[in-house]
């Protein structure tokens, strides 16, 4: 009785500690982050950036190299003097800045911050103005003598806003009979098409290059999860490089890849991308960059064509590549990589370790889910197929657990024949079990077998945006997130946000009950610590997944549900008692 109460003491004191932990430290230092942050924000608004002069001389060899970047003297700082073209496509709306030709206004049509009113649409873009700027522009490298545009470029408009589908262009002379041509064109999702022309009017030969980049100006928030890679990432000879996040970078300073004969380079948020797709046919390199400009932090992922294009006088060249910028929409990013064959594009969503179950739960939960419109359902179904599936191994696990508890009277008498023998009790049951055939461990074979599928779920509700915002019934208006009636709170009634640890919703509670009184059908473990460890699991187990996404947890309560009923029916056919009496 001493244990129970030392062991009941330990856990109130660690809800103590947890608790003020979270409210005198962790407290005051989010605030002060908080104010901290407000005020960068104020500072980094009165700040501007630009590209460098991206003319690289070099005649002899005809090798470009790549352009640096490098900050703006603060006298450029001007208001744009040119009407920007306005993007009002299917799924995207926003704008490009003739000034550099830079694409750095973007909003998602059907993605919000949040749920309920008030809620705003996702702005994936930003100009480097503001805080928190991200950007794309494309550009070329030359030989020497070669007057190059620039971020500081005012292009020439033509063709109006860009629709779904349309083409726009942008087009710069540069003085020495060469001139520059964009054309942006955007499909009904999130694909753009970009095609580089440079016309050669000159009185001599040139050799140029095409470039495309993308640019974040300040470190993005994260979700600061293990499981989720958030950062730059790119497929390059074949092999996915996700290994240098923000922090890495930072220290880094830059990386560089090899030649790689196709492939693609990015920026992963958990739910948005974007993306440079170089002609796949044409060999490219591709660095990962940082750097401080005007005290912050800049990071640039860039692709640079290996071999520059000789323009002939009187020529002409032209380099067509695809910028993706977007949601990551899993049918829709399969679909871009087969239709452009871009190596390994599906990586872009951070399927994890396990892959090989991730995906396929996922196209498994949408065909339930284009059947009958609700992703929580789609959950109910995929669970009765795992337990179909898990169901042979499942019967024999419980058969071999009823065993075990129809000995529970013997292995109580060894107990009472050796009261002092701790050693030759566990001989004497172990022999028993032996002869009898029973397996004491044969319980945890299906949970082990269960703990890939459950790491595959929730990587699938957490990383997929087909399960953000998308209702269960009643209060659940979100799978992905915690559930949000917490009886902290009484369930909504008392409005006041308490720490972390304690908001505990009731699909939580429902999947600890069910864990109860899935352990009472289980056999009492022999060991009393062990017994009183596992009486204490339900409680623990319930603090942990409340903030877990509430789909996983109506999950694992619908699969505790299941296996209750199955295990209650093995147990009356063989005669088993119910309960650990």
């Amino acid at each position: 009785m001493g244990d129970v109460k030392n062991l009941i003491s330990a856990v109130v004191l660690s809800m103590l500690v947890l608790f003020a932990y979270q409210t005198f430290y962790l407290g005051p230092l989010e605030e002060e982050a908080a104010q901290q942050a407000l005020l960068e924000a104020e500072a980094l608004g009165e700040e501007t950036l630009a590209l460098g002069d991206t003319t690289i001389p070099d005649p002899d060899t005809g090798e470009l190299a790549a352009p640096e970047v490098q900050a703006a003297a603060p006298e450029t700082i001007t208001t744009e003097p040119v009407e920007r073209i306005v993007i009002n496509a299917t799924r995207l709306s926003g704008s490009i800045s003739p000034v550099g030709a830079r694409l750095d206004d973007l909003v998602l049509n059907d993605y919000f911050d949040r749920l309920g009113e008030g809620a705003e649409n996702i702005e994936l873009l930003k100009n480097e103005a503001r805080s928190n700027a991200y950007f794309a522009e494309f550009n070329w490298r030359a030989n020497t003598g070669v007057t190059l545009p620039t971020s500081k470029t005012v292009w020439t408009t033509r063709g109006g806003s860009l629709t779904t589908n349309g083409e726009v262009e942008l087009y710069w002379e540069n003085g020495q009979g060469i001139t520059f041509r964009q054309f942006f064109s955007v499909d009904e999702n999130f694909m753009f098409t970009i095609r580089q022309v440079v016309e050669n009017n000159s009185d001599q030969r040139i050799n140029i290059a095409p470039i495309g980049e993308v640019r974040r100006i300040d470190t993005p928030e994260t979700q600061g999860f293990f499981i989720l890679y958030e950062g730059p990432l790119g497929v390059f000879n074949g092999t996915l490089e996700d290994d240098d996040d923000y922090d890495d970078l930072a220290d880094d300073g830059s990386v560089d890849f090899a030649v790689s004969p196709n492939g693609w380079l990015g920026y992963s948020d958990k739910y948005w991308l974007t993306a440079l797709v170089p002609d796949q046919t044409r060999p490219f390199t591709a660095r990962f960059q940082h750097q401080k400009i005007l005290g912050r932090d800049a990071y640039t992922i860039r692709y640079l064509v290996d071999q520059g294009e000789v323009v002939a006088i009187g020529g002409s060249s032209e380099y067509v590549s695809h910028f993706f910028a977007g949601a990551k929409e899993v049918s829709l990013i399969d679909a871009y990589e087969e239709t452009y064959n871009i190596p390994l594009f599906d990586r872009a969503i951070d399927w994890g370790w396990f892959y090989f179950l991730t995906k396929p739960i996922f196209y498994t939960l949408d065909y339930f889910y284009v059947m009958f419109g609700n992703f929580g359902v789609s959950i109910l179904i995929l669970t009765v197929i795992i337990k179909l599936f898990l169901f042979p191994l499942a019967n024999k696990s419980f058969r071999a657990m009823s065993r075990v508890k129809k000995l529970q009277p013997k292995v109580a008498a060894i107990k009472e024949r050796f009261p002092d023998d701790k050693l030759r009790q566990q001989q004497e049951t172990m022999a028993l079990y032996k002869r009898e055939k029973a397996n004491p461990a044969s319980g945890c074979l299906p949970m082990f077998i269960q703990i890939p599928v459950f790491f595959a779920l929730y990587k699938t509700l957490f990383v997929t945006i087909e399960m953000r915002h998308e209702p269960f019934f009643g209060w659940v208006h979100d799978l992905a997130a915690p559930d949000p009636m917490t009886f902290i709170t009484l369930f909504g009634l008392v409005p006041w946000d308490p720490p972390g640890f304690l908001l505990v919703g009731i699909w939580p509670i429902l999947m600890g009950v069910t864990m109860w009184f899935q352990m009472k059908l289980n056999p009492q473990s022999p060991d009393p610590i062990q017994a009183k460890i596992f009486t204490y699991m339900p409680i623990v187990f319930t603090f942990i997944l409340a903030p877990f996404p509430v789909g996983l947890v109506i999950y694992w309560t619908w699969n505790n549900i299941l296996t209750i009923l199955q295990q209650y029916v093995i147990m009356k056919k063989e005669g088993v008692p119910i309960g650990n009496a």
